[in-house]
């Protein structure tokens, strides 16, 4: 996508500031309960807190103890963070002797047998669900599931795109346009998120129990800890977030249909390791189907286009025919230095960052770029820090940090057009402050963490107990007021009322409800 007409430098001010403070971001932050002696907590997840099948704020990810904290979206910064600080309260106020962990990386951990598969009730999409997270751990082993990150949602308003739209005398619906900006973005950020990883890497280290009985190329930091001495984020290597099935695939972010075509392609392809495992076996379901997806959620990838799909529709079928409405940023850790895992500078860097790529040149991503934007990702997360370490740039070698500096010289016009659209130098100065990380490797969480865990003699689970136990005091200090605290407990009666209705509503038994929902066309023969 050339960037012809779209420097915003040319926009008028007063027209800018108004599109630019209508970008919208949401935060999703998975968290596990723990009990007080640092282990996964065997309890279900807190009726108090309502349905995690349809309460909005509030939910699962893979394990019933791995609890997902969820802001709608939101203009302002400080107006989500404020809310996640809210929902982290409310849930505190639910969990008795229990706390949240403060890494993404686990606690020490039983085996599979112990780690308990997310429920939702008995509705067909709840039981869906419920299976999706059982072929999970059938392919994976359910210590990788209990992982945590945050994801960062972003939109640019349609007034901007329309805007920019206009200035390329471009005739397209907008939503064709918009979709296609966002692949545009979606290619950038692939090609640069190296950076984000090597900013705000918080997974230098982790429990040996977590890679019990798999082999990995880690060192033993002590007894029970196991780090690479120049790692970022382990969550996003070899021992994280990957799979040999999965390290097989190439799914194409070059345009829409592209995208669609090889995600759909590993979705009904049947892979023979998974066809071993069975799909239904002695009258049980473990797993979805035996293709390389069960479904789209399933492919691991630091960025997803996305669009919100109605009740029981499959994602790609929403992206097909209503376009991209925002991208999801996957690729973050939790900062265990911080209550909410995340705080209003990275999400500055992170709105100037996806701003950038939004609007930079954006060609399509060839092979060899895929592999480079492999080696690269592999790289920052398993050596990032270490001096002198290089990465590939248009199939030479560079140094990290020479090309790190260029990216941050390359995001100041759009830290200056966000500065001006909201007043002040926040954006400028948060570019100012993350740059010195390049200049010193140990400022980074990651180091600074290993730092911490060398000074103080401590295993990796008990930095992260430490932390944890920290974060829940935080917490604890300040229970919700009691209009906030009614706000939340209407919100979880209202989604226990929700998931009986669809319990109630259910006309297929689940068999023919699986069928119909496999065979569900991808495209329609109307697309709006």
């Amino acid at each position: 996508m050339p960037n012809d007409n779209t420097d915003l430098s040319t926009f008028d001010s007063d027209e800018l500031a108004p599109m630019l403070r209508g970008i919208l971001r949401g935060i999703e932050k998975e968290s596990l309960r723990i009990d007080r002696s640092g282990l996964l907590a065997p309890t279900r997840h807190p009726a108090a807190l309502g349905s995690a099948l349809t309460h909005p704020l509030i939910t699962t990810d893979y394990s019933e103890a791995l609890i997902e904290l969820i802001t709608p979206t939101s203009t302002g910064i400080e107006a989500t963070l404020t809310l996640l600080d809210e929902i982290h309260r409310c849930v505190y106020g639910a969990l008795d002797q229990e706390l949240l962990w403060c890494a993404s990386m686990p606690c020490v951990l039983a085996d599979d047998t112990q780690i308990p598969v997310a429920e939702y009730g008995n509705s067909n999409i709840g039981r869906l669900k419920h299976l999706y997270r059982i072929g999970l751990g059938h392919r994976y082993g359910r210590a990788m599931q209990t992982i945590a990150g945050i994801h960062y949602n972003f939109s640019l308003p349609d007034s901007l795109w329309q805007a920019l739209q206009a200035r390329q005398g471009d005739r397209r619906s907008l939503n064709d346009y918009k979709t296609d900006r966002y692949f545009a973005l979606i290619r950038n950020f692939r090609r640069h998120f190296w950076l984000l990883i090597y900013l705000f890497g918080a997974a230098p280290a982790l429990c040996r129990s977590l890679v019990a009985n798999r082999p990995h190329q880690l060192e033993s930091f002590d007894d029970g800890s196991l780090y690479l001495p120049y790692a970022t984020s382990l969550r996003m290597g070899s021992v994280g977030y990957q799979s040999d099935a999965q390290s097989s695939l190439t799914i194409t972010h070059n345009d829409l249909d592209n995208y669609i075509d090889t995600l759909y392609g590993a979705m009904t392809t049947p892979y023979p390791a998974y066809q071993k495992i069975g799909v239904k076996v002695d009258g049980e379901y473990r797993q979805i189907n035996a293709n390389l997806l069960q479904i789209e959620n399933e492919y691991y990838s630091p960025i997803r286009p996305k669009r919100v799909a109605n009740s029981g529709e499959k994602p790609l079928h929403a992206l097909h025919q209503r376009g991209v409405e925002y991208v999801e940023v996957r690729c973050l850790d939790l900062n265990p230095y911080l209550p909410l895992g995340i705080d209003a500078e990275q999400i500055r860097l992170l709105d100037i960052f996806l701003l950038n790529a939004a609007l930079d040149d954006s060609p399509p991503i060839s092979r060899d770029e895929c592999h480079a934007i492999q080696h690269n990702q592999k790289t920052v997360v398993n050596e990032g820090r270490r001096p002198g370490v290089t990465l590939l740039r248009a199939g030479s070698p560079v140094r990290l940090t020479d090309w790190g500096h260029a990216l941050m010289e390359q995001m100041a016009p759009a830290a200056e057009q966000l500065d001006q659209s909201w007043g002040g130098d926040s954006y400028r100065q948060t570019l100012t402050r993350l740059t010195a990380r390049l200049h010193d490797a140990d400022l980074t969480p990651a180091a600074r963490i290993l730092a911490e865990m060398r000074d103080q003699r401590l295993s990796f689970s008990q930095f992260a107990m430490q932390h944890s136990l920290a974060h829940e005091r935080h917490f604890r200090s300040r229970p919700l007021p009691p209009d906030r605290h009614a706000h939340f407990a209407e919100l979880a009666e209202a989604s226990w009322h929700a998931q009986q209705q669809i319990e109630a509503s259910d006309q297929l038994d689940f068999d023919s409800f699986l069928q119909a929902y496999q065979q569900q066309p991808i495209r329609d023969e109307t697309r709006a």
